[in-house]
């Protein structure tokens, strides 16, 4: 599962699709059958791949050009929790911002999957200090993947010009909403600012348009004059788009054999919070939506749903100020199936 997930299931993205329909955009598995003109690959072999939609199924057919081989020593659960949330953070810190030795890097949402890869990605490259924000309660179990970890309802941006007077080189962003204002504001002269998700947009169990209107009513108007004057770089990243409205798979092919030999060389290793059965989703959701994830959550096909515990995930999950309440929470206990 990835946040994208919520968005396609509240609508609030571009040209939602059409019901009925199968969400999930990354998967792993066994290669069950080939297409005709298919090379390097044989029935048997282990893959993963990135998939338009219908990945969260028991059989998944994508293009040749999606589809990656499994390191040996990587489990299933690893290699579905991998391929976007590396490629997104090497594409935003490799090949749009540059990062280099000595830098800083400012990432929100440090617990989740794409910030535990920016903290393992900034830390192949030396001296590189990483500025997160997270929940509080996630704070013991990343604080070594960050230099510096703020409580994401904390006002960071002082705490960012206490430590650093001048900011930071790169500020990734998932956020939006007021978040893209004190983004810019923290940028060092020639610094980037890459904005690649928008999780501010979706707030309350269902979509409510006043929530969303509030979240895109806060993001900074930016002025060119206002970049050309403080040299600053404001940028977007969209790895679906670049796969497949962009057409640019060989690209993200060449990312993915840099990531896999980082893997190899025991540098890099995804993060898998939980193992969820299909029929869990529903809750598997509500723990992304309520931000109480470390890394990954993975759908296994093959898993029996986990019976329910006594515990409500929104007495201890990162709801915030602006979570709405949730009709039916006394019903709705979670389902807490962790990898120890």
């Amino acid at each position: 599962l990835n946040f994208i997930d919520l968005m396609v299931r509240q609508g609030n993205i571009d040209n939602p699709p059409k019901t009925p329909l199968v969400p999930g955009f990354e998967c792993s598995g066994i290669v069950e059958s080939l297409g005709d003109s298919v090379k390097g690959f044989e029935i048997g072999d282990r893959v993963m791949a990135f998939v338009n939609y219908n990945a969260w199924a028991e059989v998944v057919c994508t293009p040749v050009e999606f589809v990656y081989k499994i390191p040996d020593d990587m489990n299933f659960s690893e290699a579905a929790a991998f391929p976007m949330n590396f490629v997104t953070a090497y594409m935003m810190l490799f090949e749009v911002a540059n990062l280099r030795e000595g830098m800083s890097v400012l990432v929100h949402s440090a617990g989740g999957g794409v910030g535990q890869a920016v903290a393992q990605l900034c830390s192949t490259i030396p001296n590189v200090t990483v500025f997160g924000t997270a929940s509080s309660f996630k704070h013991e179990a990343i604080k070594n993947s960050v230099t510096h970890l703020f409580d994401r309802n904390a006002d960071y941006v002082q705490e960012v010009k206490r430590i650093s007077t001048d900011g930071v080189d790169i500020v990734l962003d998932c956020l939006c909403g007021e978040n893209t204002g004190k983004g810019l504001s923290l940028l060092k002269p020639l610094g980037t600012y890459i904005l690649y998700g928008s999780s501010n947009m979706v707030t309350g169990e269902t979509k409510s348009f006043f929530s969303f209107a509030k979240s895109w009513w806060q993001v900074e108007k930016v002025n060119p004059i206002k970049l050309y004057e403080e040299n600053k770089v404001i940028a977007g990243f969209s790895l679906l788009n670049l796969l497949f409205k962009q057409n640019r798979g060989g690209l993200i092919k060449g990312v993915m054999d840099k990531l896999l030999n980082l893997y190899n060389s025991k540098k890099i290793k995804p993060v898998v919070d939980s193992l969820w059965a299909l029929e869990e989703v529903k809750e598997a959701m509500q723990r992304i939506h309520d931000r109480g994830n470390i890394g990954k959550l993975i759908l296994d096909v093959e898993k029996a749903p986990t019976p329910l515990m006594a515990n409500d995930s929104t007495e201890t999950s990162e709801a915030g100020e602006e979570e709405e309440d949730h009709e039916g929470d006394n019903e709705n206990k979670e389902r807490m199936p962790f990898i120890q």
